[in-house]
């Protein structure tokens, strides 16, 4: 299988005093895998090498929207299992997925206008009776294995978990320091501290007391699923209603490569419940 589009990279990070062991930064930005690492041997197999391809303690960014519970699931374990301490900084968005990957470290610390965001996992499934029965089970399961990584770093009971899950819950870095999903909220040291000084940005910089310092420069967007599945539906639907409108001859399409607005509107409602 070939090598999907890496949403990681890695920098290593000069330290001012020659004595002390060399640190390493780990960003995820984006979606965490654009397809499943469930049939993919390559992929994970790459990320597990370039961890293991260096020691000293680990820094992780993180600002994802989530993505396969499967990647999550194997990133979490490797960090949980490094040998080193690994600091997660949330700086943007940690939600789905990607907050499951932020329970790894051994401290979490979240910017004070980043967000947290964990919700039920889910699929698409297509079939008989007994396909769903098995795709809601499978569902079942991995709800519960992600519920142990957010048990074991907030300590909060399996049924405060389920039910922030079943609620889809969104929470700044106050509230997820309150709930213990994070240790505390950064300060400006802790975002741009002495050593992690690699470029993040290709070699855009700002001035942060009184020293040059990278920054990240991307404002991740704060969305509702449902929301962003409605702007959707509502923006294809009235193309092919527009569609509709002209005469063939007003178009260079052809008539049957067009829609018609109830079957798009179908489609889109069912699409919605799986965004």
């Amino acid at each position: 299988m070939n090598r999907q589009k890496k949403f990681w990279r890695w920098t290593k990070n000069k330290s001012p005093d020659p004595n002390e062991n060399e640190t390493r930064t780990l960003y995820l930005d984006g979606v965490i895998a654009e397809e499943s690492w469930f049939d993919d041997e390559v992929t994970p197999a790459l990320f597990k090498s370039e961890l293991d391809d260096g020691t000293g303690n680990i820094t992780v960014w993180i600002n994802s929207p989530g993505g396969d519970c499967f990647a999550a699931a194997q990133i979490y374990n490797l960090l949980l299992n490094y040998q080193g301490k690994v600091t997660v900084k949330i700086d943007g968005l940690a939600a789905s997925a990607a907050s499951v990957i932020a329970m790894a470290g051994d401290e979490i610390l979240m910017s004070p206008v980043s967000m947290l965001m964990i919700h039920n996992p889910s699929t698409v499934a297509i079939g008989d009776t007994q396909d769903m029965q098995r795709a809601i089970g499978m569902l079942s399961e991995v709800k519960e294995s992600i519920i142990g990584a957010y048990k074991q770093k907030s300590g909060l009971s399996h049924a405060k978990l389920a039910s922030l899950m079943d609620e889809e819950t969104w929470m700044n870095a106050e509230k997820a320091v309150e709930l213990h999903f994070a240790d505390r909220i950064t300060s400006r040291q802790d975002l741009y501290p002495q050593g992690e000084n690699e470029d993040p940005t290709n070699g855009e910089s700002a001035v942060l007391n009184g020293k040059e310092s990278e920054i990240l420069t991307e404002t991740p967007m704060l969305f509702s699923r449902r929301k962003v599945a409605a702007a959707i539906n509502k923006k294809l639907c009235d193309y092919a209603a527009a569609c509709e409108a002209k005469t063939p001859a007003q178009t260079a399409e052809p008539i049957t490569h067009r829609y018609k607005v109830k079957d798009l509107e179908t489609r889109l409602d069912l699409i919605k419940h799986f965004i």
